[in-house]
């Protein structure tokens, strides 16, 4: 790979991760009371619980609604970030790689 592709292939992965930074997505869990933003980067941006529909005396199952809402979370943003390289992946085979 010359300089110049390597030059042009680390200007499309810097707007890539740009694109990735702005995108937010949002997961809920137990029937909205827990909800999770995380960008495509996976950084999670804000975690939100509905007093009214958690049951203090079942911390447990707001604990899984958590994990499941992370979890979730995690997974679209992985697979939005594999959808947006894909076109960077074939360049890369269109180079040889």
């Amino acid at each position: 790979m010359s300089k110049f592709d390597q030059a042009k292939m680390l200007m499309k992965v810097k707007k890539l991760q740009k694109e990735l930074q702005k995108e937010t997505i949002t997961v809920q869990a137990g029937d909205g009371a827990v909800k999770v933003e995380i960008t495509g980067e996976q950084k999670i941006k804000k975690v939100n619980i509905d007093p009214e529909s958690v049951d203090l005396d079942d911390i447990g199952q707001l604990e899984r609604w958590i994990e499941d809402a992370v979890k979730e979370a995690i997974n679209q943003s992985q697979k939005l970030a594999a959808a947006k390289m894909q076109p960077v992946m074939g360049s890369l085979g269109d180079l040889g790689l």
